[in-house]
């Protein structure tokens, strides 16, 4: 892994290549890599997510990994103060996990927004098209994760 130093030198498309390739390494276990804390690299973790999908072969899963991942790197890059984001894909058997991990101990909830508001929604979308989504309180943060189930082909 680069050092934070190096890796917030980083464009956001260099980040991107660094990224896959650590993801897409380990095809059954859990791989994290870290992103620096910055708006502009919630679309690089959004791509990254939909190619490791792809290389899985977990088309059915793409828009919807795109779409939670996305709002999680959002929320963490939003409301904390951490300098790095972490994100870990994990595939088993009929599930992928999604999680973001970042510096703040402070739980996600969910919240009712105000109508024509453009933000808050974020949690409700990952409640409603996720099948199960959590936070874990870790010794220095918090992850917060979705899991999508990953409906197998059974042979012809």
């Amino acid at each position: 892994m680069l050092a934070l130093e190096t890796l917030e030198r980083l464009s956001p498309q260099e980040v991107e290549r660094e990224c896959f390739g650590r993801l897409c390494e380990q095809v059954a276990a859990e791989q994290e890599v870290f992103l620096p804390s910055r708006p502009e690299l919630v679309g690089v973790a959004r791509r990254v997510v939909l190619s490791v999908l792809q290389g899985w072969r977990m088309h059915q899963l793409l828009e919807a990994g795109e779409l939670l991942t996305g709002e999680l790197m959002a929320n963490a890059v939003r409301h904390t103060g951490g300098r790095t984001v972490g994100l870990r894909l994990t595939r088993r058997p009929g599930w992928l996990r999604v999680e973001v991990r970042d510096s703040s101990r402070a739980l996600p909830c969910l919240i009712v927004a105000e109508p024509g508001n453009e933000t808050g929604y974020g949690m409700l979308l990952i409640s409603t098209i996720s099948e199960r989504w959590g936070a874990d309180l870790l010794p220095r943060g918090k992850g917060v994760w979705f899991e999508l189930k990953v409906r197998e082909r059974v042979p012809a």
